[in-house]
């Protein structure tokens, strides 16, 4: 079913992200996580796509097998970077015969050469490019990734939201922010998006933290803020257990924050993993925004 459509119809959701496992063993692992997921019902589950379009096959393999075992509604992530437009259309093509509606657009990230610098794509795509290609073909639900604090890129917070009114303009029907920890940044996204006519449901996308260290790496690529006070809660030399208990006590403050202003849209970043957001899910009873 068209996310837009189920949005609209219920003022809510509930979803989850997955990435594209690169063995056997890793995709048990998220299969064994997507069947522990299922029963919150969400409205949709997502699957990523690395860098360059570097994991494609299994993005469509992992997609595929998600609609073949389960009932879950399920979004593919296609990226435009590095890719030329008979490749997307091919993609797309692809995920039309398995009756996939809904699909996240984004521009992606270059592939890294064996010095860890970028590789130079054979395109320059943007987010909007793959959204004004995609709009009329027609049967999908289009999603874009939104930045509470501007993207990497383009840190300028007035400018960063102009670009993300293109990608609107061009016909994304729905937002799915990168992560973030400070709900002020949110709250200041939001009337940005506002004050520039942005009309699109936007879906607040958490990220439970259960390694500090990891995660401080993690933000520092993306550009996301790590609060001194959100850090200081899992001070020095933590347990894996104390540290997902941390991580799940934070999540629960941030969600709780978000509704308390009206928020009911939420995008959870799994990692593979179901412990964390199961919990979390469960403590703030937020299985009723899932699907019916």
């Amino acid at each position: 079913m068209k996310i837009d459509r189920l949005l609209k119809e219920n003022g809510h959701s509930l979803s989850f992200e997955f990435f594209s496992p690169k063995d056997e063993a890793s995709e048990n692992t998220l299969f064994f996580t997507i069947q522990r997921l299922a029963q919150f019902k969400p409205t949709f589950v997502s699957v990523t796509y690395g860098a360059g379009g570097g994991t494609s096959k299994n993005t469509y393999r992992v997609a595929e097998r998600i609609i073949r075992e389960t009932s879950l509604n399920t979004m593919p992530h296609i990226t435009c970077i590095n890719q030329s437009r008979e490749d997307l259309e091919a993609i797309l093509e692809a995920y039309t015969e398995i009756g996939i509606d809904n699909i996240m657009a984004l521009r992606g990230d270059p592939p890294l050469d064996d010095s860890g610098n970028p590789i130079m794509p054979k395109s320059r795509y943007y987010a909007r490019d793959i959204v004004r290609l995609i709009r009329p073909l027609g049967g999908y639900s289009i999603g874009v990734a939104v930045y509470p604090e501007g993207h990497i890129d383009m840190p300028d917070l007035e400018e960063d939201i102009l670009f993300t009114k293109e990608k609107v303009d061009a016909g994304a029907d729905f937002g799915i922010t990168q992560m973030f920890f400070d709900n002020k940044l949110f709250y200041a996204f939001m009337e940005r998006a506002l004050r520039v006519g942005i009309d699109i449901p936007i879906i607040a996308a958490i990220m439970p933290v259960s390694d500090i260290s990891r995660m401080r790496i993690f933000c520092q690529r993306c550009g996301t803020t790590l609060p001194e006070a959100f850090t200081k809660r899992f001070g020095d030399n933590i347990s894996k257990a104390d540290a997902l208990e941390i991580g799940v006590e934070l999540a629960c403050e941030q969600v709780e924050d978000l509704m308390q202003n009206g928020i009911r849209n939420f995008h959870f970043y799994t990692l593979n993993r179901g412990e964390a957001v199961s919990r979390i899910i469960s403590n703030l009873g937020l299985q009723k925004l899932g699907g019916k």
